[in-house]
């Protein structure tokens, strides 16, 4: 199943295992098992380090194999064939339940250690999704290093009756212990802040402590990278209070317009954006989500303060929250958010393979996710609110020829409907006729654009009508000492290329800032005269 090239890499990479390993195969005489047994041994072919078995287990999953360390009870089992964006996650498998190094920090190790209790993790995924594997490889890697941590992750397609009694509609989707644990992307912090609900308060406590910046950051994507790398360069003291590094970036797939790079993916983009700032001194406080900013006079500081209850001070502040999808807001979107209500086309639309969806958006990101799932659904009808598609034409040209797609435009969603359980379909009003119409289907998928994270600074600094932080052309903000850059300032064109240089800009601006601020010397002085 892998062609020449890949074998040779997968090799070279196998060469890196210390410890022997098992594979264990649970196969039945489905195609799919043939195809998992011949990918397997190819992969024992490649290290004699590795060793294949086929087990008698009747209670696990079929198709399914497990990686287990010999003589030991670490392992990790997939439920499905990691293909794709999941070959990653099976690669990394490989090389750590064989003793390659995890590469979590001490502190987050020593966490994982820790936890008290029996935790056994099911995982559902799809092999197209992007935001996949960060959750699968933090859980395996959390189940190598506490075997009381048990992980099996479960190709959604393959399991597609298990998938439809879970009412699965949306990937990632973790089940722990039999319940419903968590959807969508999470690193490993996440997930350990869910299981261990002190910690949180200890880190706010810890993260208080800290002395106070020259300049702090609030937001980690790419505005807000940017500006850490500029001001660290400067050698002033630097930190980045993040709700997630990598911001929105993480959630995009294709990557093609940003210069020198010539196609990547979010994710990836995200992984490289951390790393080039972490080759600097800058004070990265991941999983941090700013609540308030407050200027203390007798201080002469910033102070802002997280929903964890952490209270960070700066000389200056930069604030790069970055923007998020934009819901409709109509009766059954939230009711059916993850049941059939879903905002990434990539992610989720293979467990809608078949049946019937609805695409609400005519812009770029709507018409390409239209074309995407047209290659796996039975139809698509895009909805669009006003009398023309705004895609480019070339989206639109493709669009049409699909003869599985219907558009539906000058027509306003009203309502997402369903059984209760998930989603059975939507209406909208024809907005020249006034006439409502309901279409029958399984899933609805919203690109309508975005909002900015700002509200939590409405009345403390000037927002445009569309909520966005008012800039002037230095990316200062209303208050003196607090700078914005990126997709949650009224600049136009929220593109990450635009982000990264209005970070540098208010980096920049913010230095300017900080050098012309009267030191203990100056103020005696002018006391003085």
């Amino acid at each position: 199943m892998l062609d020449a090239t890949l074998k040779t890499q997968l090799k070279a990479y196998l060469e890196k295992v210390v410890q022997p390993i098992e594979i264990v195969a649970s196969l039945n005489d489905s195609p799919k098992s043939r195809d998992m047994e011949a990918l397997l041994r190819e992969i024992v072919s490649l290290s004699n380090k590795i060793s294949y078995v086929e087990g008698s287990d009747d209670s696990v999953r079929k198709p399914s194999f497990a990686i287990n360390r010999v003589g030991t009870d670490i392992g990790v089992r997939f439920a499905g064939i990691p293909l794709g964006h999941e070959f990653t996650s099976l690669v990394l498998a490989l090389l750590q339940v064989g003793g390659h190094p995890i590469k979590f920090d001490a502190p987050v190790i020593e966490q994982i250690k820790n936890l008290d209790g029996d935790f056994v993790f099911e995982a559902f995924i799809s092999l197209s999704c992007h935001n996949c594997p960060e959750v699968v490889q933090a859980l395996n890697s959390m189940s190598i290093i506490n075997p009381r941590i048990k992980v099996t992750t479960i190709d959604g397609g393959l399991f597609k009756d298990e998938v439809e009694s879970r009412q699965i509609l949306a990937v990632p989707m973790m089940f722990l212990n039999g319940e419903h644990f968590g959807q969508g992307r999470m690193s490993v912090e996440e997930i350990l802040a869910k299981l261990d609900t002190g910690a949180g308060a200890k880190k706010a406590a810890e993260l208080s402590q800290k002395e106070a910046f020259d300049v702090l950051i609030v937001g980690g994507g790419p505005a807000g990278a940017a500006a850490a790398i500029y001001a660290a360069r400067k050698g002033i003291r630097t930190g980045i209070v993040a709700d997630r590094f990598g911001g929105q970036v993480m959630d995009t797939l294709a990557i093609e317009n940003f210069v020198s790079v010539k196609e990547t993916e979010g994710p990836r983009f995200a992984v490289a954006l951390e790393e080039h700032v972490k080759q600097y001194e800058v004070d990265i406080m991941n999983l941090q989500r700013a609540a308030k900013l407050e200027r203390n006079e007798g201080e002469k500081l910033f102070a802002v303060t997280t929903e964890s209850g952490a209270l960070l001070k700066a000389k200056s502040v930069i604030l790069s929250t970055g923007a998020r999808w934009r819901e409709i807001n109509v009766p059954g979107e939230k009711e059916y958010k993850n049941h059939g209500v879903a905002y990434c086309p990539h992610c989720d639309g293979p467990l809608f393979k078949g049946k019937r969806v609805s695409v609400i958006g005519g812009g770029n990101s709507g018409v390409e996710a239209a074309i995407d799932l047209a290659n796996i659904v039975e139809h698509v009808t895009l909805i669009e609110f006003g009398a023309e598609l705004r895609a480019d034409a070339v989206l639109q040209r493709k669009l049409y020829s699909l003869k599985n797609v219907n558009v539906i435009k000058s027509a306003q969603t009203t309502e997402v409907h369903g059984d209760g359980k998930k989603v059975t379909g939507l209406s909208y009003k024809d907005r020249v006729s006034g006439e409502t119409h309901r279409i029958e289907l399984a899933g609805v998928f919203v690109q309508i654009g975005l909002i900015p994270n700002a509200e939590w600074l409405k009345g403390t600094l000037e927002l445009s009508p569309y909520g966005e932080i008012e800039v002037d052309v230095r990316g200062e903000t209303s208050i003196p000492g607090v700078f914005a850059a990126g997709d949650v300032t009224t600049v136009p064109f929220k593109q990450i290329v635009i982000a990264v240089g209005e970070g540098a800009k208010a980096s920049l601006a913010s230095f300017d800032y900080l050098m012309r601020l009267p030191t203990e010397e100056t103020e005696a002085l002018e006391k003085a005269a």
